[in-house]
């Protein structure tokens, strides 16, 4: 059983390793990070050391609106802290993070309308958001992080949902 399962933790962080590849830089970042500490402040020098690995630096990632930084730490940005008025089109920096921990947001504070009015604008993003939210509700069940899992999950949950309803509001402007 030990070796077995062994083995599948091995497949699992190739198959995980493969997918980060397809992530862009901040949300390769982020990914890494709260695999490490979750919404929880580490020290600066351990968050630019993992910036540089990933073809970031912690000062733009603070600009990106993902991190907070200050005296010698550094932590995500819990989606209480993000901004209500969020426009994905008016960001220059959008992250596949920024834009899951938007939609979670969305669906906790205005439900599934506000969550699919989102995922229409958020266009390509919005497919590598669910890959992502249901990556995150994995780590979250593997390390125990009850509290943090139930929204990824409920995201995932309620994607089919989300695309219908974005796709109607699609079809609804163009009729």
């Amino acid at each position: 059983v030990g070796a077995a399962l062994g083995l599948i933790k091995q497949v699992l962080a190739e198959v995980l390793d493969e997918q980060d590849g397809e992530l862009d830089a901040d949300t390769r970042w982020a990914v890494k990070w709260f695999e490490q500490r979750g919404v929880d402040e580490g020290p600066f020098g351990e968050a630019e050391v993992l910036a540089t690995s990933s073809g970031v630096s912690v000062d733009g990632l603070v600009r990106s609106g993902i991190v907070a930084a200050g005296k010698g730490k550094v932590r995500l940005l819990e989606r209480d802290e993000l901004p209500d008025d969020w426009d994905p089109v008016l960001d220059d920096r959008v992250s596949v993070w920024e834009a899951t921990q938007h939609l979670v947001k969305a669906l906790e504070d205005g439900g599934e309308s506000a969550a699919a009015d989102l995922l229409e604008r958020l266009g390509g993003l919005g497919d590598s958001a669910q890959q992502l939210a249901y990556r995150l509700y994995s780590t979250c069940e593997r390390k125990g992080w009850s509290k943090e899992a139930g929204p990824y999950n409920a995201l995932a949950a309620v994607w089919g949902s989300l695309r219908s309803m974005a796709s109607v509001e699609v079809a609804n402007e163009q009729g």
